[in-house]
Formats: C-alpha cells, sequence, structure tokens
C-alpha cells in the first residue's frame, strides 16, 4: 500500500514539472516579466497573467485596481460622502494573489533584511501615518498594481527603485 502511495507521489511530481514546462514556455511566448519582481515566481507571474488576461482592455492602473477590488468605493449622497474597501466587487482570486504578494514584498529573510526595501519602508511609513496592517498592505497592493500594470503593458523588467534618505535637521 505504501508503496503504491509513493508510486503516485513519484507521478504526481513528474506530472507537475511537465505542467511546469509547459507554464513556463507559454509564458515566455507572452514575453512578459514579471517574475524578475522579488517575490514572484513563475506560478504567481502565470497566476498574475491569467487572471489579469489581456491587460490592454484596462485604460488606466486605477481600472485594474478596480478589477481587482483594490480601489476603494465611493458612497455619497447629498455632499457627503465616503470612501470604503471594495469586498464584494472585483475578481477576489486576483485580489488573494496580490494580497500575498505583498506579504512577500515586507517579508523578513531569515537574515532580517525585507525582501523588498522600498516597499518595507513604505509600509512602516503607513503604519506610522495610523494605518492598520492590512490598510498599509492595500496601499501596497495599489503600487504593485501600478507596477504590474507598467510591466505587462510595456513589457519592461522590473528594476528596484532607490530609497530616498532622510537626512536628520
Amino acid at each position: 500500500m505504501i508503496q503504491s502511495i509513493t508510486r503516485q507521489l513519484k507521478a504526481y511530481q513528474r506530472e507537475i514539472k511537465e505542467l511546469e514546462k509547459t507554464e513556463r514556455k507559454m509564458y515566455q511566448e507572452l514575453g512578459y516579466s514579471l517574475e524578475t519582481i522579488p517575490g514572484i515566481d513563475i506560478v504567481t507571474a502565470c497566476a498574475l497573467v491569467g487572471h489579469i488576461g489581456d491587460i490592454h482592455r484596462f485604460s488606466s492602473p486605477h481600472k485594474l485596481a478596480n478589477y481587482a477590488g483594490v480601489a476603494p468605493l465611493h458612497f455619497s449622497s447629498a455632499g457627503k460622502g465616503k470612501d470604503v474597501q471594495n469586498k464584494s466587487q472585483g475578481n477576489r482570486k486576483l485580489y488573494l494573489t496580490l494580497y500575498f504578494l505583498a506579504i512577500q514584498q515586507i517579508y523578513l529573510t531569515n537574515k532580517g533584511e525585507p525582501r523588498n526595501r522600498v516597499y518595507r519602508a513604505y509600509f512602516e511609513s503607513k503604519l506610522s501615518e495610523g494605518k492598520t496592517k492590512i490598510q498599509a498592505l492595500i496601499c501596497i497592493m495599489r503600487k504593485l498594481i501600478r507596477v504590474i500594470y507598467v510591466m505587462m503593458k510595456k513589457k519592461t523588467v522590473y528594476q528596484m527603485p532607490e530609497i530616498k534618505e532622510k537626512i536628520a535637521s
């Protein structure tokens, strides 16, 4: 019985490797370079492309953010209004992919260094502004949406932005 289960597991592993090869080949044919973002592997890049679809159907990063459910909804009446988190609309699978990607960006490695220093600094600045951790992650998700939008639209490679040093006076 154990040998049979072991053979099945090995067969599944071979099948997964074949699927990953096919996935990688199809992804390379598209010409995107999303896997150059720290924390994104080929599977995550394919998930993003699959959930987003044709990037040219979105005229701006804001429209993509709205599709992903990351953009706030504005409710107003009689000149008064408020923005609320978009919980019911949007592609929930894309939202979850972006959420876990945002966590990967601020994640501290075993050495205590963040995977992406720029996003970690941004996260900490949002926390110092009084935002909750979830709100700060949503802010990072919005930044990631803009980056992914431009990378898919122009088929460019990710370049780590520089952190602006604040001089104490």
